[in-house]
Formats: C-alpha cells, sequence, structure tokens
C-alpha cells in the first residue's frame, strides 16, 4: 500500500499485528470491544495523570477521595472466617505510605506484586493512625516514563491493564510513521479554527508530554467527530433543497390578517418573529424544514395555524399531526374555537368570501363521517384537517396539501415526517413545520435536528399566572399539599395528582396510580370527585374519564404520565407530582405546564420520601420555570449519554466531544461543514473525508451522500 494510511484501512488491520498480541491477548481485547487498529487507537484515556502536579501520598486528606501514583512495597493475604479473604498492600511514594484494603478479593494478591507501579483511586481514612483506603480502584501503569500517565478505561471480565493498552497504542503510531495518517480536513479549516493537525492530536491524546498538549489533542479530535455528524445534517438539509420543489405560497394574504385580527388577544413580539421567519420560508423555492421549539404556554398553536392560513389562502390544504387521539382532538377543538368566524377570499364565490373547514381525522373517526372527509380531503372541501398517524396511512388523499405540522416531534421518527409531507403533490413537496414543548439546549438542537431550521418561541402570553413550585419533602409538607388541594376544589377549582407506575412494583416503592387513588378516596381526599386516567384504559374510557374531567364533574385526576403532554384544562390549577425524584428534568416541566393555564394563580407540588435527601432535578423545578434554563440544567446534570442514544441517526462514535463543554467547536464544526458542502455538493473533492462518513457513520447517514 502507498500513499497515507485512512481510518479505514487501520480498520481492516487485526489487532493481532501488533507487538505482544497474541491469541490470549487478543481474547482479551474482543471482550474489551477492539478488534482492529482503528478501534485501539480510537480508545481514549478516561483520565489524565501528571506525575509531577497532583498524586502524592502526602496530598491526601481523610475523608476525601483521590488519586495517587505509588509503587506497590508489600503484599498479605489473610484468611477469615467463612472461607473469606483480606488482602493488605502497602503501597508508598517518595512522600509518604498508605494501605489498600481488599475484602473477598483474594486475586488482588497475584495481581499486586512488589514492585508494581499503579494508580489508585478511593477515599482515604485514618485507622490506628494511619491512612487506609478500603477497596480503592486500581490501574496498572507499568512504568511509563512519560510526565504525564493515560489510564484507560479498565475491564475486569478481559482483564487488560492500562500500560498494556498504552504500549500497543505506541506501537501502533510508531509503525504509522513511514507512510503517514491522512487527514482529511481541509488545511483552510485546520487553519482557521488553530486546529493541531490528525497525526498531532492521536499521539498527544494518548502520550502527551504535558496538559496544554492533550486539550489541543481533544480539541482536534472532538472537531472531527462533531465535523462528521455536522456534514451529515448539512448534507441532508441541502440535498433537501436541492432535490425538493417547494410551493411558492402568496404570504401577504388577507386570511392571516383576518385571523391575527380577529385573535382575542394580542402575538408576543417573539409570535410575530417566529411568524415572519415561516412566511420567509414559504414564499421562497425551497420548501420549509423547520423545528419551533416553545415552552409549555408561549403560544405555538397560533403560529401552527397562521402558517396553515398562508397555505389555505393560495388553494392548498393544511394538516397537523399529532401522537396521540387525545392531543389531537384536543387540537382540533383549540383549532376550531379560533377559526370560528373566519371566512376565506375567494373569488370563486358569489359572495367574495366561504367559511373556513376544519376537519378531525383518527382512528375514531369511523364509518360515513371518516368517508366524508377523506372525500372531501381529495376534493378540496377540508382546508385544514387535525390528526395522528392515521394521516399518513394509505387511502388518505389530499387535493393540495401545502403546510404539514408535526406536533411533540419526538414521537414522530424521520420516516413518518416525510410520509406526511410526501401526501401533497407529485410535482412539489409540502412545507413542513415541526413543533415541540420541550425546551432543546441550543447546542443539542445544533446537532441532533440540525437538518432544520430553528425558531424559538421565547416569551410567554401575556394574562398567563406565573405557577408557584414547591418541595414537598416528608409528612408535614405533605399534608399541606393535600390542604392545597382540598382549598383549590372548595374554590370550585380542580387538580391533579401524579404518580410514576400505573400498579404497584415489588422492585420499586414508588406511588402508583391505582394504589394512590384507592388511598385517597378514603384518605387525604375523601368526600371529592376523584377519576382515574393511565395508559393501560381504552380509548373510550380515557376519553371518558377526560371529558368528565374537562366538564368539571370530576375534582381530582389521579393519572400516571399519560397527562405531559397536551391535556388543557384551564381550571385545574393544582398539581402533585408523587415521587417527583423519579422523574426527569423535561417531563417535570412538561407536567407542571398542565396547570396554570387559565387567568387563576396555580401551585405544583414535587413530593419526595425523604425530607433530609434534596433532588438536584426538583430544586431546579423548585428555582424556575424557563423551561430553557432546565433544559441547560438536565445537559449538565445528566450528561448526554442519553440524549445521543437518543439521536435518529449517527453520532455514534462521540467519544471525546461533548454537548456541554464543546459548544464552541459544535459552531465550529456547523459552519465549516456549510463552508465544505456549498463548494463541493456531492464532496467529490473531499473523497477522503467522505470515506470517514461511509466507515464510521451509518448506511442510512451516508445513503443521502451517494443518492447524486
Amino acid at each position: 500500500m502507498t500513499g497515507e494510511i485512512t481510518l479505514r484501512e487501520l480498520a481492516g488491520l487485526d489487532v493481532e499485528i501488533l507487538k505482544g498480541v497474541g491469541e490470549k491477548r487478543k481474547a482479551s481485547l474482543h471482550d474489551y470491544g477492539i478488534d482492529n487498529v482503528l478501534e485501539l487507537l480510537s480508545t481514549y484515556p478516561r483520565r489524565w495523570v501528571d506525575r509531577t502536579a497532583e498524586a502524592r501520598v502526602s496530598d491526601l486528606v481523610p475523608g476525601q477521595e483521590a488519586l495517587v501514583l505509588v509503587e506497590v512495597r508489600k503484599v498479605a493475604k489473610i484468611p477469615m472466617k467463612g472461607g473469606r479473604s483480606m488482602v493488605t498492600v502497602s503501597v508508598g511514594d517518595g512522600s509518604g505510605r498508605v494501605t489498600a484494603v481488599f475484602f473477598n478479593q483474594p486475586w488482588r494478591a497475584r495481581q499486586l506484586t512488589e514492585g508494581l507501579q499503579i494508580a489508585m483511586f478511593g477515599k482515604a481514612d485514618m485507622y490506628r493512625g494511619a491512612l487506609q483506603m478500603t477497596n480503592p480502584i486500581i490501574d496498572l501503569i507499568g512504568d511509563r516514563t512519560g510526565r504525564i500517565v493515560p489510564i484507560y478505561p479498565q475491564s475486569e471480565k478481559a482483564g487488560l491493564s492500562t500500560w498494556e493498552i498504552a504500549g500497543w497504542i505506541e506501537n501502533a503510531l510508531e509503525r504509522c510513521k513511514v507512510r503517514g495518517l491522512l487527514d482529511p480536513v481541509p488545511i483552510a479549516v485546520c487553519e482557521k479554527y488553530e486546529l493541531v493537525d490528525r497525526t498531532t492530536a492521536l499521539w498527544n491524546i494518548h502520550m502527551p508530554e504535558s496538559i496544554a498538549l492533550k486539550n489541543d489533542a481533544r480539541r482536534r479530535l472532538a472537531f472531527d467527530e462533531l465535523l462528521r455528524v455536522q456534514l451529515v445534517l448539512v448534507g441532508r438539509k441541502r440535498a433537501f433543497e436541492r432535490d425538493s420543489r417547494g410551493i411558492k405560497h402568496i404570504v401577504d394574504n388577507k386570511l392571516v390578517d383576518r385571523f391575527i385580527a380577529a385573535l382575542p388577544f394580542g402575538l408576543t413580539g417573539a409570535q410575530r418573529r417566529v411568524i415572519d421567519e415561516i412566511s420567509t420560508d414559504l414564499a421562497g423555492p425551497h420548501p420549509m424544514h423547520r423545528l419551533l421549539q416553545g415552552d409549555v404556554g408561549s403560544g405555538k398553536t397560533v403560529v401552527a395555524v397562521a402558517a396553515m392560513l398562508t397555505a389555505v389562502q393560495g388553494q392548498h390544504q393544511g394538516a397537523i399531526m399529532a401522537p396521540t387521539e387525545v392531543l389531537a382532538e384536543q387540537h382540533f377543538a383549540g383549532i376550531r374555537q379560533l377559526v370560528a368566524e373566519l371566512q376565506v377570499p375567494d373569488p370563486q364565490n358569489l359572495f367574495g368570501d366561504r367559511p373556513l373547514r376544519v376537519e378531525l381525522l383518527t382512528g375514531r373517526v369511523t364509518g360515513e363521517k371518516r368517508r366524508q372527509v377523506l372525500n372531501d380531503l381529495a376534493s378540496g372541501g377540508v382546508d385544514i384537517v387535525v390528526g395522528t398517524h392515521a394521516l399518513i396511512q394509505d387511502g388518505v388523499e389530499f387535493n393540495s396539501l401545502g403546510v404539514v405540522v408535526i406536533d411533540e416531534q419526538h414521537r414522530f421518527g424521520v420516516e413518518q415526517r416525510a410520509a406526511l409531507s410526501q401526501k401533497g403533490s407529485t410535482t412539489s413537496t409540502s412545507d413542513v413545520l415541526v413543533m415541540t414543548a420541550t425546551p432543546i439546549p441550543r447546542t443539542a438542537a445544533m446537532t441532533v435536528y440540525g437538518d432544520l431550521d430553528v425558531s424559538v418561541l421565547d416569551e410567554l402570553p401575556p394574562g398567563r399566572t406565573p405557577i408557584v413550585t414547591k418541595w414537598a419533602a416528608g409528612p408535614i409538607l405533605e399534608q399541606l399539599m393535600w390542604v392545597g388541594i382540598r382549598d383549590a376544589v372548595a374554590h370550585g377549582q380542580q387538580a391533579f395528582v401524579v404518580c410514576p407506575l400505573i400498579e404497584e412494583s415489588d422492585k420499586i416503592e414508588v406511588a402508583s396510580a391505582e394504589t394512590i387513588y384507592a388511598e385517597l378516596q378514603v384518605g387525604e381526599l375523601q368526600g371529592l370527585r376523584l377519576g382515574l386516567l393511565h395508559g393501560r384504559m381504552s380509548s373510550a374510557d380515557k376519553e371518558e374519564t377526560m371529558n368528565k374531567f374537562r366538564d368539571r364533574k370530576l375534582d381530582v385526576l389521579v393519572a400516571t404520565t399519560v397527562i405531559e403532554v397536551g391535556v388543557d384544562v384551564p381550571n385545574a390549577t393544582v398539581m402533585a407530582v408523587l415521587d417527583a425524584d423519579r422523574f426527569g428534568i423535561a417531563q417535570l416541566h412538561q407536567l407542571r405546564g398542565r396547570v396554570g393555564r387559565g387567568s387563576i394563580a396555580s401551585q405544583c407540588w414535587l413530593q419526595t420520601k425523604d425530607p433530609e435527601v434534596s433532588s438536584p432535578r426538583v430544586d431546579a423545578l423548585v428555582e424556575s420555570t424557563d423551561g430553557f434554563y432546565l433544559a441547560e440544567v438536565d445537559l449538565e446534570l445528566r450528561g448526554e449519554g442519553t440524549l445521543m442514544n437518543s439521536m435518529q441517526k449517527g453520532a455514534s462514535d462521540l467519544k471525546l466531544a461533548s454537548l456541554r463543554r464543546d459548544r464552541d467547536l459544535i459552531d465550529m464544526a456547523r459552519e465549516a461543514a456549510f463552508s465544505i458542502v456549498d463548494a463541493d455538493p456531492t464532496m467529490v473533492n473531499n473523497s477522503g473525508l467522505l470515506d470517514e462518513l461511509d466507515l464510521l457513520l451509518t448506511p442510512e447517514d451516508a445513503e443521502f451522500l451517494f443518492k447524486n
């Protein structure tokens, strides 16, 4: 082979070519998740220890966790009662000594031999006047002579030491020197963002001479990970714009003006800004592909209706797809109320105007009514249709579908979004607006939804009363919570009680909806009219219960998180979330948004059992009602692991990049991706990068690049 070495070539090299990797070590590496040289080189240290600046025994403080680099001085195995054992290991460095004690780990006596260099992490305590660590984490670092010691993730099953992994990585990098490693990122990009070259980055992530060099290496390799994701997303966005012909809507139309003028409230500045952004999209030649983020109650529905009415004015149709029948029916009722008196300007009509027609299409719309709605959709007799995934089923045809709105888009896949937009005509693609009430941190939006343009409603309409959130920890505050619910009901208001499980679970002792419902009827809420709502009920039973609650025939609704999305009962002013520490921040924020929807001041109680144990999630909810602030807190607390796993495609190789720490890199990678794709749409002049996308991302990700 000639030329610089590509990542694909490294992926094709079995680890057995490396010095010291025989059949036994090859099997251990396989258990560790490494089969080829690329997987080895992209197994990065989990920490780097500076020998000269930290990790000395003399710096240990009793009661605090710390890491020390030490030499094993003496090992003793002591038998105990019942066939158990204790291994004591005396270790030290030039500054002092400490004892490590291992219970029921007899193999430590074989592992930790005198003279061995180890990194030891644990909590130091005083025992009989001397420092001791119990069952500390041990990394064997061998005789690595560098000032900075890399420590790799370890696996007891694989039985590999950190110094063995470091040795194989060094061997692999040394053997790459003759041909050199290919760096496919354009030189201009590296220079603009002051990035080191890839070879330097790989050496310095594994064997840095200083922490500063390691930081430069991490920055470059994290940029590469983010650039690959952004190239896919930007490429998909540009391909969509290039290959799809949109409808050029008439945006200065009477219908939207009439709609806004007839609203019983004024638009917020954020709503006006977002309607303008959407209008610009609708007037253009490319189909709109926009994400609308708005906190609970920020007025997304009004914006969505304005977008659909733009389509109707041009003799096209609008459709809104919701994830559940309850939410679809609620949207239908809400939209019909918003447009109740609206007349569509129609030159074909003798009177110059005609009524706007809005219809519902879900699984519950059957028989003659369903046939009529389907016929009128196909003929153009229906202007706006509200529905569930029933809208994308075979047999549903539109006369000319102009604007598609998809609500709570995280509940639908890319394919379902596309299926509805393709229901338009054969010659054009419908404009798509996807909405979410789950605020997404900006970095996550750019990474997960990077193929969409993003609009944000960051202003609540006037007249919305703020929700006061309280933490009910322990029995005394819990009683205040129930008193608060009884007081609200006494004043003609209603309440929600939210529980994590439907039935009692032996494994997790958390509130069960059915148990709590039964207990409250004879306990704290005795005498009130209670209803029960959960996901295992039939659609008809759920609808009957919700209708009773809306019609004020129930005082309190005991429910699971089935009420999380879209349930709108303005008279409900109090919510109690039981075992609130079992919920995530986003879910608690969504649940809380079910109250405070009217003009009456509302309360949300977050109940936890132990008054001594605070929950950072509960603390954050008590502190703020700003969903975007909470989304950032959530990312900090949760880390991005879950977020990455929920990505629609790609980003499976984000090993170093962090959505929390690398906001600047995400901006740079996105900017670089646009410059690369715009200059070279099919990436014919960037074959090295294209090959890496094909290698490291899934076939679905790379597919759009090859379709040309």
